[in-house]
């Protein structure tokens, strides 16, 4: 197994201590301002990104980083806050839609290995609407041979536990990443063959 290929998800935790070795920060386009640390990624994932967005520029692809490395603490607040948006909205309507926000420390941010990517067409934003753009057809086709996965692909969402997300990259590393990529698999699935 690569040493990327750490599965984090709703039942495989990561410490509330855990924070990944080699943070730095990548020279690709970001949305948050310099010095943000949802701009860090670890030092392997942060090479591989700038080769991607090298490569997507020199196309015609604008891709922006949004957000990678997250520690625990705002996995927290963020949880925090959508859990009360949807009780407000439960009372208000009696139903509210499932959770997308990840409990903390089943936050793949928290590695330091994921990002979330959109462009200035859904400015900035974190939509389902950016796998239909030509940046989000593009990172669909071309993540993989840069050690990237599409994290939680459409119709996956009952192994994932996690809603689909065409803008979440997650870096495996490019052997597994391009095994991932032709076979389908998610993580979940390669954790148990």
């Amino acid at each position: 197994m690569s040493k990327f290929s750490i599965l984090v998800n709703r039942e495989h935790l990561l410490p509330e201590t855990y924070i990944p070795s080699r943070l730095t920060e990548p020279s690709i386009p970001f949305s948050a301002p310099p010095g943000d640390k949802k701009r860090l990624l670890v030092k392997d994932a942060a090479t591989a990104a700038e080769e991607l967005f090298s490569r997507a520029g020199k196309e015609g692809i604008r891709l922006c980083g949004v957000s990678g490395y997250r520690p625990y603490s705002r996995q927290q607040e963020l949880y925090r806050a959508a859990l009360e948006k949807r009780e407000k909205l439960l009372r208000k309507t009696g139903e509210a839609p499932m959770i997308a926000v990840a409990p903390p420390g089943s936050s793949e941010h928290q590695t330091g290995l994921a990002l979330d990517v959109s462009c200035p067409s859904e400015n900035y934003d974190l939509e389902e609407t950016f796998a239909l753009t030509p940046e989000g057809k593009w990172l669909s086709a071309y993540a993989s041979l840069y050690g990237f996965i599409l994290r939680y692909p459409r119709g996956k969402e009952t192994l994932t536990g996690f809603p689909y997300e065409p803008w979440h990259i997650r870096y495996v590393g490019e052997p597994l990443a391009l095994y991932l990529s032709l076979t389908g698999l998610t993580l979940e699935e390669y954790h148990l063959l």
